[in-house]
Order: structure tokens, then C-alpha cells, then sequence
């Protein structure tokens, strides 16, 4: 039996321009080689099964996947295209990252990186709008937007939490965030929330003289999601806010589909991943999560903070930065490498225990290219949110400039007291 599974090892086999290539890392069980969980991994994410078959023909058999590449627990697998269909991620997940996780001969497998071979990368929209198209939105070209979530994120009237949000965009916030779990509950129904923040975002504007908008969160059964894009587009919005993990991909590539007709940008919250990608031997990295989501056509994605509340180590921030920002990435060590070959950036979005003494380490680790997004950072300001907005503005522009927080604090008073809150932390 492990003879059969052998076929699906190569070493000797060179990878093509048009093969999708995954890196695993594997823990065989108790009595398995390497090879063995490697050759078991390809060949059920591919053609094979448990026995040898005699309908494998060979025109089936070129079709096998191959582990062409073991490195101690880090296997790479090329797979010919022709197993794909375009356009269908979740067909390509199936294959991939499906029946392989339950594998007897594996103690532990985690998909840590693909490369898409162009024909099915090309087979996804992207982004509609990117990073540079968001950017255009608030006519903002170099510091990093910023975002908030009324709190509590649970309980607000749609009246409250228009006020709310009222309050932060003339404190200088550009983004009014809805919380992944607040879609249309009897507390703060969806439509009324749609027109009372849209006609407090207008007010905003013409009182401020700077563009807002507003995230509002759609996520429900996908026709739901798509009447509730269409009430959005109707009241003037320039987004959609959906939890794409909760939601599956499917019904996120038919979002994404209705936005482009509606003109509507996706903001993208993640929500569920960690109970897949927190294991570092197990599951699937977050890293592909947003190659997943960046082919299908979000325009923003939360990638964590390295110095918030949320788990997100800094390596793992930056190659979640990178992945989603650069149109390249170069293969190495652990990581297969990737072309985006036109496929828009998405703009990042770090979220998750943030306060203004926070920014200026936040931007030193990731860079301008992001939103900063403060929930309690801002409502936990002891002079209200209107003072907790102004003071993360005044954080970034700090950040921005290269001097000290504390210095520019003693001309803020909104800023001041933030520091005086929560201090002023330093990342080591």
C-alpha cells in the first residue's frame, strides 16, 4: 500500500510555470516516514486514493500531484492545472485544503503558502478598488487612515451608534467600523442603521471638510448580503463590511461580483481564523487566507497588530503586509513565492488592542500603507470619543513626522490624556 502512495513522490521533478505549488508542513503519525505522509498528502489533494486502482489510466495518471521536494518537515507539492477549475476557489480549496487534514498517517499537516500559476490566478477579479483606489476615496495620498468601532460593539441603538459614529469622524476618524457581529439584531436593525449613520456621515463631511465613510457589515445568507449591498449603494456608501470566513468563499466571490456592478469596495474582516491558523503545525496559515482573499477581490483585510491584544507574531504581520502590498514576492526558505501579475494590493488593516500610545511603534513595524483602527483606543478616551478620535489623528501625525509623543502631547491635550490612560509602549 505505501508502495502506491511512493508514485505521488518525485525529488527528481521540476516544477512548472503552470503547476500550482503548495508548501506543507507535515508530522507524520506514529510509524510513517516523511514520504510516507508526503506521498499520502499528494496523492489525496490529487487523483489517488487508498488502493492502486485499475481505471488509472495514463491519461490520469499525468494528472498525479507530486511531492517534489522534502526538506525536513516541509514538503512542496505541485499540482498540474488541469485539476483546477477557473474561478472556483472553493473547488481549488477542496483539493488542497480539504480531506488532507484527516489523514490517519498525519499527526499534523499545515498548508503554509501556495503559488498560483497565472492562467487561474487571471480566473480571479481582485480587488476592484486596491489600495490606491481606496486612497482616492478620501484624497488621503500618505498617512494611514483610520478606522473605529463604536463600543460597547454590542447594544447601541442604530440612532447610538450613528452618534458614535458622528462623533469620531468630526474627532478626525475616516472610517466608521461595524463589530463582525453586528449585523441586523432587533436592538439595531440594519436599515435604520444604513440611514441614520450615512445622514451623519454627510453632516461629518460638510462640517469637517474631509471625506468619510463608513463599514458597514453585511455578513448574512448571500442573497441577504446582496439586497443589504444594494441598500448601502442606495444611501450613498462607498463599502461593504463582510466576515469572509463565516461567510464562505463562495458567497464572498458573489459579493465581490455585486460590488463591482453596485461600485462598492469590500472591507474584509476575519473572523473565525484563528480556529485554523493560531496551530502552528496544524491547519492553514493566514498567509494563504489572504492570497485567498486577495484573488477573490477584497480591498482591505485585517492582518493583526504585533503589539495589540490579538496573537499576530511580527513575521507573520509583515509577510501578511507584503503579500497583500506588493505585486512580487520572492520565493525562500518558507515561502513558494508569487507573481500577482496585475492583481490589485489590498490595504491592510491593523486592528486589536490599539491606543494612541501605540502609533508611532505601529508605523515604525508596518509602515504608512495601512488603516489603524481603534476600538477602546478611542471610546475609552476619558473625555469621550470625540477626544479619543482626535487623539489617535494626533498620534499619526506624530508617527508622521518623526517626533516624540510625549512632546506633542504637551500641546494636545486630547493626546495628553490618552497617554495619561494608557502610556506610551515601546515594542522589544
Amino acid at each position: 500500500m505505501s508502495e502506491w502512495y511512493h508514485e505521488f513522490v518525485d525529488t527528481t521533478h521540476t516544477p512548472r510555470p503552470d503547476e500550482l505549488l503548495c508548501l506543507f508542513q507535515l508530522e507524520p503519525a506514529a510509524g510513517f516516514s516523511i514520504e510516507d505522509a508526503a506521498g499520502r498528502v499528494a496523492s489525496e489533494s490529487s487523483v489517488g486514493t487508498w488502493t492502486e486502482l485499475t481505471t488509472m489510466k495514463p491519461r490520469i495518471r499525468r494528472l498525479m500531484a507530486k511531492a517534489y521536494e522534502i526538506q525536513g518537515n516541509f514538503v512542496k507539492v505541485a499540482y498540474p492545472l488541469p485539476l483546477f477549475e477557473p474561478g472556483n476557489m472553493p473547488q481549488v480549496l477542496s483539493s488542497i485544503a480539504g480531506n488532507i487534514f484527516g489523514m490517519k498517517a498525519v499527526q499534523n499537516v499545515r498548508l503554509e503558502d501556495v503559488r498560483w500559476p497565472r492562467r487561474l490566478l487571471k480566473s480571479f477579479q481582485g480587488p476592484r478598488l486596491g489600495s490606491a483606489g481606496i486612497r482616492k476615496i478620501f484624497r488621503v495620498a500618505k498617512r494611514p487612515l483610520t478606522a473605529t468601532v463604536p463600543k460597547p460593539k454590542l447594544g447601541l441603538t442604530a440612532k447610538g451608534h450613528a452618534r458614535a459614529g458622528y462623533e469620531a469622524w468630526i474627532g478626525g476618524i475616516d472610517l466608521l467600523k461595524d463589530d463582525e457581529n453586528l449585523t441586523s439584531q432587533s436592538f439595531n436593525k440594519f436599515k435604520e442603521r444604513v440611514n441614520e449613520c450615512f445622514r451623519l456621515r454627510d453632516k461629518a463631511e460638510k462640517e469637517t471638510g474631509e471625506r468619510k465613510s463608513y463599514l458597514i457589515n453585511v455578513t448574512a445568507e448571500t442573497k441577504e448580503m446582496l439586497r443589504r449591498a444594494k441598500t448601502v449603494a442606495n444611501a450613498g456608501g462607498e463599502y461593504v463590511m463582510v466576515d469572509i470566513l463565516t461567510c464562505g468563499w463562495a458567497a464572498l466571490q458573489t459579493l465581490r461580483e455585486e460590488c463591482d456592478s453596485l461600485k462598492l469596495a469590500i472591507h474584509a474582516h476575519r473572523a473565525f481564523h484563528a480556529a485554523f491558523t493560531r496551530n502552528r503545525l496544524h491547519g492553514m496559515s493566514m498567509l494563504v487566507v489572504s492570497d485567498v482573499a486577495r484573488l477573490i477581490g477584497v480591498d482591505q483585510l485585517h492582518i493583526g497588530t504585533v503589539i495589540g491584544k490579538l496573537e499576530s507574531p511580527q513575521e507573520e504581520v509583515i509577510a501578511l503586509r507584503n503579500n497583500l502590498q506588493q505585486r512580487a514576492i520572492e520565493s525562500g526558505a518558507a515561502s513558494l513565492g508569487q507573481d500577482w501579475d496585475g492583481i490589485k494590493p489590498v490595504l491592510p488593516t491593523c486592528s486589536g488592542g490599539l491606543h494612541p500610545g501605540l502609533v508611532p511603534e505601529l508605523i515604525k513595524l508596518v509602515g504608512t500603507d495601512i488603516i489603524v483602527q481603534a476600538g477602546g483606543g478611542v471610546w475609552g478616551h476619558p473625555d469621550g470619543g470625540k477626544a479619543g478620535a482626535a487623539a489617535l489623528r494626533q498620534a499619526i501625525d506624530v508617527a508622521m513626522s518623526g517626533g516624540s509623543l510625549e512632546e506633542s502631547a504637551r500641546g494636545h491635550r486630547e493626546l495628553q490624556r490618552a497617554i495619561d490612560t494608557w502610556g506610551v509602549a515601546t515594542f522589544k
